[in-house]
């Protein structure tokens, strides 16, 4: 993983070149101000000044300009991109933007024989708010890394892997049950995955940490490390990016981080689901009736839609914690894509007040979310003939509404709960955030547990 912290630094007064962020409607007399020859050099390059363009030129030493018509944190991503290695200070205040600035040198290199990049350092006078972004830049590399890691190299025990090492870098408890330790206690989840290899065996990964007297706040995460669409099988170009389907973990893993790291006052449990949805002659079928953790029966309708079963056990296990706050991740719907595409996740929730904290939260941060209704008229879709509910609906209708009612089935009325229907992926690239895995609501969600859980 990129070392952030090598990149953004206090500013002690070393030598630097320069940034300076213009507002587009102050570029006029910016330029005007400007000596002859660092006109000249931006009329020579055609620079217009509009906002979200850059210009790189020689005044005393090098120097840059980035017009903007508001501030956010991608202002400096494009820019530091384009820049040669070397020192950076920018002239008045950094704000937030110091979080593209990292993001804009991300890059994932696994699989690459070597990594040519050269490192271009940020300072700051906001020493306060230094630790925190550069914690914010690892935890979406780290949601990155692990989405864009192929699944020949990221199962159930790589996930496990990655549990285990958060909960060594901050002294949490870890618990695992693997395999057929599953069927009595976690029925869902070792359906799902018991079709996969001993070596890929599923598991629910627990991890817990904090002052038990805290207020305990439950992470979920869906970890479908491949998904094959089971039986109900997806075509190739439906697989080939289902290597993201544990992006929920990756995000509740990453978010787990953030909390442990700013020493949040919370009782932490962080519950991940781990499988792969694979195809073999034990592999669950279309028509098989499922137990649940919570009693339940679910008749399995669609093999493709896996992921909701394992939240559920997952969930139901969250909530005998007694939890006053949960928050699950999952790239679970195709329908949420359709209705909001791949850069706003939708939210789900009947607290009124957890979706307002998080949508301001989302705004502010600029890691948007939408809300989108947990319609109690659909939940006759559920219906089964034969069971307590369906997994999947027959025709396709408001199918992520669908898949929310299906989880809400699984958390108990009285404990404040919130899903978020992410996609994990960035299908084309933008300035800080390359086209692959990347952290959606990632931001929003800490922030909200910053304002709730203050010290």
């Amino acid at each position: 993983m990129t070392d952030f912290t090598a990149l953004l630094l206090a500013d002690r007064g070393q030598p630097a070149n320069t940034i300076e962020i213009v507002a587009a409607a102050d570029y006029p007399a910016w330029l005007a101000a400007k000596p002859p020859r660092v006109r000249a050099a931006l009329a020579a390059q055609r620079f217009a000044g509009k906002a979200g363009t850059h210009a790189i030129y020689a005044d005393d030493a090098l120097a840059a300009a980035v017009i903007a018509d508001t501030a956010t944190p991608w202002t400096l991503a494009k820019l530091v991109e384009a820049l040669p290695a070397g020192t950076y200070r920018v002239a008045g205040e950094l704000g937030g933007a110091g979080l593209g600035w990292l993001l804009g040198q991300y890059r994932f290199e696994r699989y690459r024989a070597t990594d040519d990049t050269a490192p271009r350092v940020l300072l700051t006078h906001d020493v306060a708010a230094l630790d925190e972004t550069v914690r914010l830049a690892a935890a979406t590399a780290s949601v990155r890394d692990l989405v864009n890691t192929g699944a020949s190299d990221l199962g159930p025990a790589e996930l496990e892997t990655a549990a285990e090492a958060l909960a060594k870098r901050h002294g949490a408890s870890l618990a695992v049950t693997r395999g057929d330790a599953l069927a009595q206690g976690y029925p869902m989840i070792h359906t799902v995955g018991m079709a996969a290899s001993k070596d890929r065996a599923p598991r629910l990964i627990e991890l817990e940490w904090g002052d038990p007297a805290h207020p305990r706040v439950a992470l979920v995460g869906k970890g479908v490390c491949f998904d094959t669409g089971g039986l109900d099988i997806k075509p190739s170009s439906g697989m080939r990016l289902m290597k993201k389907d544990m992006g929920g973990a990756a995000h509740a893993l990453a978010l787990a981080e953030l909390v442990m790291a700013a020493r949040l006052p919370v009782r932490l449990h962080l519950l991940i689901p781990a499988v792969e949805n694979a195809i073999a002659g034990n592999a669950f079928r279309p028509g098989d009736v499922l137990k649940s953790r919570l009693g339940l029966t679910v008749e399995n309708t669609n093999t493709d839609a896996e992921g909701r079963l394992i939240l559920g056990d997952a969930l139901a296990k969250a909530a005998e914690g007694k939890p006053e706050l949960i928050l699950d991740y999952a790239t679970l719907t195709g329908a949420a894509r359709v209705a909001l595409g791949p850069d706003l996740p939708p939210l789900f929730t009947d607290e009124e007040l957890l979706a307002a904290e998080l949508l301001a939260a989302g705004v502010a941060e600029d890691d948007p979310l939408w809300r989108l209704p947990l319609w109690d008229g659909y939940d006759e879709m559920l219906k089964s003939d034969i069971a307590d509910l369906v997994n999947a609906p027959d025709g396709g209708f408001a199918g992520a509404i669908t898949a929310a009612l299906f989880l809400r089935r699984f958390v108990p009325r009285g404990i404040a709960w919130a899903h978020m229907d992410v996609f994990a992926w960035r299908p084309t690239a933008k300035p800080g955030r390359p086209k692959g895995g990347d952290a959606y609501a990632l931001r929003a969600s800490f922030a909200l547990l910053k304002e709730r859980y203050r010290r």
